[in-house]
């Protein structure tokens, strides 16, 4: 318990706590009590769950950190909106497959994107899998966690930057958006697609012309298929 107190202390940046249901004592509830302050990720487990994570005396609790350095949204476009720049951020609206997830951060990186935006609950675990899928792009991309995707939307709405969700029920096609203003791009998840809170707040929903008899494509081709519209425009003269 208390390496992982030190450890939240120094500010080490954790991506999730594990910690055993009714886990109970001083010294746990201590621990409980520097979690909620951090606001970091906490999931109560069975004793078994902790056994499998590790073979070291655990005492019911085990932290897993973070292999990147988490960035603060505002630190990333501020700078850039300072500058003169637009902006270019891609939000992933909970997309759990680490193949996918690594594939579109690496697509990110070739196209220029300044940040990937991610949730702070419900999202693929940054690991050397997903390093290793982005083909080390994780690395090299700035990484922004957010726990609420509407303050942060507020904010760049505040900020002059345009939201677009990449939906199939989109009113315009993807070519139509103007991706030479400062943009955030959305990708949704998997199964389920943009939540219907970043749907409805965002300045455009823009959708790929699809031929055959599917009716969609895997989000990291379609995250490909953005992004490169964007540095296509961007690009141009």
């Amino acid at each position: 318990m208390r390496p992982v107190m030190e450890a939240i202390e120094s500010g080490r940046q954790i991506d999730k706590i594990f910690i055993q249901s009714n886990l109970d004592g001083k010294l746990a509830q201590e621990l409980k009590q520097r979690i909620r302050e951090a606001g970091l990720p906490v999931q109560h487990v069975p004793v078994e769950k902790l056994n499998k994570l590790t073979t070291s005396n655990h005492q019911g609790v085990v932290a897993m950190i973070s292999v990147i350095e988490y960035h603060n949204f505002i630190d990333i476009v501020q700078p850039l909106l300072d500058e003169g720049r637009a902006p270019f951020v891609v939000l992933l609206d909970h997309i759990t497959d680490v193949r996918n997830f690594g594939a579109i951060v690496r697509t990110a990186e070739c196209a220029g994107a300044n940040a990937v935006v991610v949730p702070e609950r419900g999202s693929a675990q940054i690991n050397e899998d997903a390093i290793k899928c982005s083909s080390g792009a994780l690395l090299r991309v700035p990484i922004c966690r957010e726990n609420n995707f509407k303050s942060l939307i507020n904010l760049a709405h505040q900020l002059g930057i345009q939201v677009c969700a990449a939906t199939e029920k989109g009113a315009v096609t993807y070519t139509d958006v103007d991706f030479t203003k400062p943009t955030i791009l959305v990708m949704g998840a998997e199964d389920t697609g943009i939540s219907p809170e970043v749907l409805k707040m965002s300045d455009a929903r823009a959708k790929l012309p699809l031929c055959g008899e599917v009716q969609s494509l895997n989000v990291s081709v379609a995250a490909g298929v953005f992004m490169y519209e964007m540095l296509r425009q961007r690009s141009r003269g």
